[in-house]
């Protein structure tokens, strides 16, 4: 095993060596085993108290379910010309604009599908669009956590926009806020909602009843939006995932 000097170790996975990242985290209370399609990877997350024998261990048992779920993952969204995507969960299509200038911007296509529309040169549009999206991710969140911080009388601190890949959002102890660029991927109301998870931390930093009725006030829809994080939100992480 190979460690990288932050608390994570490489090592391989089962006969045909799918590659293992072993992850120590203080906050985890269990052994938490994922497979990562976008990276070809399997990630075990494990407490301070448990070894990184014991989490390969616990990885080794279930090799058979992690090569289960790599294989059966869609394939990964590049960011190219012509490529579908979702943009706030509408499907919008990549055009390339090279003689354009403008940097990027979004103008309805032909058949009624919309189209996101990226200048330069064809090896920076990954890059370049990329960076857009979380441009707009924040343009979105910030309002949306300025209001919903006002509605439960709460104080934010920094809100910062990242790819994360085990959360959507966070609350530190300080009042920061973090939030992952792909949810500008998903329906907005799905974004609304991961901001009012994350603002009601402001007030109850648990997930008691007292947090979930925070979060019922300011979402109405609030488990639907929490079914289609489940069930929808793992394939955000397959789009740009060479570039971006």
């Amino acid at each position: 095993m190979d460690g990288d000097g932050r608390g994570t170790t490489l090592t391989t996975l089962g006969p045909d060596s799918i590659p293992l990242r072993i992850r120590r985290n203080r906050r985890a209370k269990r052994l938490i085993l994922r497979a990562d399609p976008a990276t070809g990877e399997a990630v075990v997350t494990r407490p301070t108290w448990v070894s990184d024998a014991e989490a390969a261990a616990f990885a080794e048992k279930q090799a058979a379910w992690v090569r289960a779920r790599l294989a059966s993952a869609p394939p990964l969204v590049v960011f190219a010309d012509g490529v579908e995507m979702p943009f706030l969960g509408q499907p919008h299509v990549i055009r390339h604009r090279p003689d354009a200038r403008g940097g990027v911007w979004i103008a309805q296509g032909e058949g009624g599908i919309a189209e996101i529309h990226v200048t330069g040169r064809a090896e920076h549009l990954p890059r370049r669009l990329g960076d857009w999206l979380r441009r707009e991710a924040r343009r979105r969140i910030q309002p949306r956590v300025e209001a919903a911080a006002a509605a439960l009388n709460a104080k934010p601190g920094r809100i910062t926009v990242r790819d994360t890949k085990s959360r959507w959002g966070s609350c530190a102890a300080n009042g920061n806020l973090s939030f992952s660029w792909r949810l500008v991927l998903a329906p907005e109301r799905v974004l609304d909602y991961v901001v009012a998870h994350e603002v009601a931390h402001l007030r109850e930093h648990n997930h008691g009843p007292r947090f979930w009725a925070l979060v019922q006030g300011l979402i109405a829809d609030m488990d639907d939006c929490r079914k289609w994080l489940r069930d929808e939100g793992g394939a955000l992480h397959l789009i740009g995932a060479d570039g971006a």
